[in-house]
Parts: structure tokens; C-alpha cells; sequence
């Protein structure tokens, strides 16, 4: 299944007194590239949490944000650490002596420094419980749209394959029409400039030039890319190296196409399949 790299994806669980929530945000990158914004409280599972990313996604850049919400505390206790009020009031203090000057303030916004109130320690086995869970529900959103965005990307790759093939179908037949029109224009020319030309030097030439301008080997080289792209688009793995491997080959054979051209319908297929490609390539860099 193809899967885009692309998404975004959200969870939300009560834990105790808490309302926890897990944000995960991932683009497309070479590799698999984690970055975890978590409060200090749940830094005790951080290991686990990338491991847990890691073995379900393979590449992208990935952010990972925890964050929690405290319920309303008007009914329950409020823990202070009386030490580090009296800590922050002596320092407070010295600090004013030092300036010169002093200012009051509430105990509420003494109350709102940090450290002074004192977190009630959670039980870290279900904690770590609870933010598996939370992190497998946002996991499995984000692979969801994944694999949504990944089934657009695949049908669109598909439609341009097929226009692909067609072109070098086209491009196949021209091909002889071409190499004949530009024989007959060169024993023409030859004609105009000698008197009795020697046609069996003539034709070797011809040989020689037919010979440079055949693309018979670019076209069918990309007959057989389209249809590796295609089966490379059934496989129920990470493809999106494979096929930007398949891109830059196909760009390749489009390229030297179009430095061998020496029609305006064989150029204009020349411009038409590069810029399939192009697109394909852009679409091919979102891909898993």
C-alpha cells in the first residue's frame, strides 16, 4: 500500500486529574527523522515513545508533542514546598537591597513561580500506560491519513503512467517516418552539391546517422521503467526510494530523447513525457 508522508494526527485521554493529549505532525524527509516536545513530568517514557514511532513509521519527519491539562483544583489540596518559598522570598530580598528599591506581591503570584507547588507523583507503571495508549490512538490516525493521502498520490502516479505510455507509443511510431524523411533529405542535399554522387558512401553515412538518431533502446528502456513503477506501486512496503530512483532514470531516457530529436513531434513528445515526469517526481518525493 503506498503511504504518503504527509499527515496529521491528534488523541486525547484522562489520566487522574489530568487531561492528556499527544499531537503528531509528520513530512516528507529521507529519513525517519523524530522530534519529541514533552513536558519534564513524561520524560521517563521518552525511550519507549520513539521506539513506538519508529517501528511504525519508517521515514518522514516526525513531530511528536505530549502535553497535559490539569482538571479544576478548587476541591482538592494544593501541595506547596515551603522551603522554596522561603528560598525565593530570601533571595527576593537581596535581590531588592541590591537595587535600591522593594515591590509587594500577592501569594498567589508567589504560588505561580516555578517549583513552589509541588506535583503529586502519578503512578508512573499507569502513566506510561496511559501515554502508550494515547500515542497508539494518534499513531493510528496518522497512518490513517497516510494511507489516504498515499492511495491519491498512487492513482494519480497510475494516470500519469499510462499517459507516459502513450506518448512512447507515439514516439514509437514515429520513429521510422523520421529516420525516412531524413534520408531522403540528406541524398537530396548530397544531390544539390555533387554532380554524380557515390551512393554506396551515401547510404554508409546514412547507416551512421540513422544509427545516432535512433532511440529505439530510450523508448523501450522506458516502456520498462512505467511498468516497473507500476508493480513497485502493488508492493505493501516503504517505496517512495525505489521510485525516486525510477524518476531519475526515466528523466534520463526522456532527455537524451529529446537531444537525439530531430523532429518538432518527436521533440514536442520529448517535452511532454519530461514534464510527466517532473510532475510524477514531485508526487514520488511524499511518498513513504
Amino acid at each position: 500500500m503506498t503511504n504518503s508522508m504527509t499527515a496529521f494526527a491528534n488523541s486525547e485521554m484522562e489520566f487522574e486529574n489530568l487531561t492528556l493529549n499527544c499531537e503528531l505532525r509528520s513530512v516528507n524527509h529521507r529519513y525517519c527523522d523524530i522530534s519529541l516536545k514533552i513536558p519534564e513530568r513524561f520524560r521517563f517514557a521518552e525511550t519507549e515513545i520513539r521506539s513506538a514511532i519508529s517501528d511504525k513509521l519508517k521515514r518522514g519527519k516526525i513531530e511528536c508533542s505530549l502535553s497535559y491539562k490539569k482538571h479544576n483544583l478548587v476541591q482538592h489540596h494544593v501541595s506547596v514546598d515551603m522551603q522554596a518559598v522561603k528560598a525565593l522570598l530570601t533571595t527576593t530580598k537581596d535581590i531588592e537591597q541590591l537595587m535600591g528599591t522593594s515591590r509587594s506581591f500577592s501569594a498567589l503570584e508567589v504560588l505561580a513561580f516555578p517549583g513552589i507547588q509541588v506535583e503529586q507523583e502519578s503512578d508512573k507503571a499507569a502513566l506510561q500506560q496511559t501515554l502508550q495508549q494515547l500515542l497508539q490512538t494518534a499513531l493510528d490516525n496518522l497512518l490513517a491519513a497516510r494511507q489516504r493521502e498515499g492511495a491519491q498520490l498512487s492513482h494519480l502516479i497510475r494516470a500519469r503512467c499510462i499517459k507516459l505510455q502513450k506518448f512512447v507509443g507515439q514516439a514509437h511510431a514515429r520513429m521510422p517516418v523520421v529516420l525516412e524523411l531524413l534520408r531522403t533529405k540528406f541524398k537530396a542535399h548530397i544531390a544539390e552539391l555533387v554532380a554524380e554522387p557515390n551512393h554506396e558512401r551515401i547510404e554508409q553515412e546514412m547507416v551512421l546517422l540513422t544509427q545516432k538518431l535512433d532511440v529505439d533502446e530510450e523508448l523501450d528502456r522506458l516502456d520498462t521503467h512505467i511498468t516497473e513503477v507500476l508493480r513497485v506501486l502493488e508492493q505493501d512496503e516503504p517505496i517512495g526510494r525505489r521510485l525516486d530512483f525510477l524518476m531519475q532514470e526515466m528523466n534520463r531516457e526522456a532527455n537524451t530523447l529529446g537531444s537525439k530529436s530531430a523532429d518538432k513531434e518527436m521533440t514536442a513528445i520529448s517535452i511532454e513525457l519530461k514534464v510527466l515526469i517532473e510532475q510524477m517526481r514531485e508526487q514520488v518525493q511524499n511518498i513513504e
